[in-house]
């Protein structure tokens, strides 16, 4: 059988018709046909090679939505017919310490699922059983696959770090990221803060869960804030003035970054010594926390606010994200 796909076969490239013969179903992998899939930053960032580690051809898509095509001889949980989705990884060791602790996402060798291997740009796609998460009754499946990269992306420190409905949350940077968290701190009960960099995006922070805005460019007004926030959630990729952002940091407050950083950060040591303020990071998280993300935004009908395209317009979809008009969240659909 040969899987049809959208692939680039260069750093560059645009996407073009592909197919290729996925092999034989492995007994732990599922093979899911593809309904939706989201468009996120890391597919152009593997596409462009911009980490010098992809592999061409490359089927980008790790958002995915769909449902359960077949199933390998040894998969249990999953059943044909069912509604899943699957994220940034396809399968893990499930051998490490890290797995055995329920942390796959810090798995020493998990296997990405459009590195190494083909992704949701596709008519179907495999993964093994343990990264598919089925999908529960009630979400939004048009606008759920984002939810597999962005949203587990700012919902994972929520139970990390143990987040009380009484802490005060800051998030910076409110696109295909922020948005989101926004959404899910307000849901949460935190008092929401969104940085803003003018006062045009302070209308839309509010709409989407903020209850105030401070503008980054306003020092004073930073400086105004100081031991304000128990966390903030950084999900920009560019460098910043963090020790400002750190001023406004509560004693044992947590700078938490989600945006992969290229430059190294320049950080003073005064605003965390005295005060045991933490710098931290992560991504994605774990298919135990992503089910407990789709049950939380399931019971407070949280979706990520999408613009949908047809498969057949995948390279306009791209170009839209890649030239920043995305408004939050791209997603290509099978039903046109």
């Amino acid at each position: 059988m040969m899987i049809k796909a959208l692939a680039v076969l260069e750093a560059g490239g645009k996407l073009e018709p592909f197919e290729y013969d996925p092999g034989p179903l492995q007994d732990n992998e599922v093979e899911i046909d593809v309904l939706y899939c989201g468009v996120c930053h890391s597919d152009l960032s593997v596409m462009e090679n911009e980490w010098g580690i992809s592999q061409y051809p490359v089927v980008p898509g790790h958002e995915v939505v769909g449902t359960v095509k077949q199933v390998g001889a040894s998969v249990k949980k999953l059943s044909v017919g069912q509604t899943v989705g699957l994220g940034w990884h396809a399968g893990y060791c499930e051998e490490c310490s890290l797995c055995d602790a329920g942390d796959h996402n810090m798995c020493f060798t998990p296997q990405p699922t459009i590195m190494g291997r083909h992704g949701g740009f596709a008519e179907q796609v495999r993964a093994s059983e343990s990264a598919v998460v089925a999908i529960p009754e009630g979400i939004d499946l048009e606008s759920a696959g984002p939810l597999f990269c962005g949203g587990i992306t700012v919902f994972n420190p929520l139970v990390q770090f143990d987040i009380k409905p009484t802490d005060k949350v800051a998030v910076i940077g409110i696109g295909g990221l922020g948005h989101i968290a926004l959404k899910f701190l307000n849901a949460w009960g935190c008092e929401v803060t969104a940085f803003t960099t003018s006062d045009s995006k302070r209308q839309q922070a509010l709409d989407l869960g903020a209850d105030f805005t401070l503008n980054t460019r306003d020092d004073a007004s930073l400086a105004a804030h100081s031991n304000r926030f128990d966390l903030i959630l950084s999900t920009v990729n560019v460098n910043l003035d963090w020790n400002l952002y750190l001023e406004t940091l509560k004693r044992k407050g947590r700078l938490h970054l989600l945006g992969a950083l290229v430059e190294p950060l320049t950080i003073s040591s005064s605003p965390l010594l005295g005060a045991q303020r933490s710098i931290s990071g992560s991504v994605v998280g774990s298919p135990a926390t992503i089910k407990k993300m789709l049950d939380f935004a399931n019971l407070h009908d949280i979706k990520p606010t999408v613009e949908i395209f047809p498969f057949n317009k995948a390279n306009e979809a791209v170009k839209h994200l890649a030239d920043g008009k995305a408004r939050y969240r791209v997603v290509l659909s099978r039903n046109g």
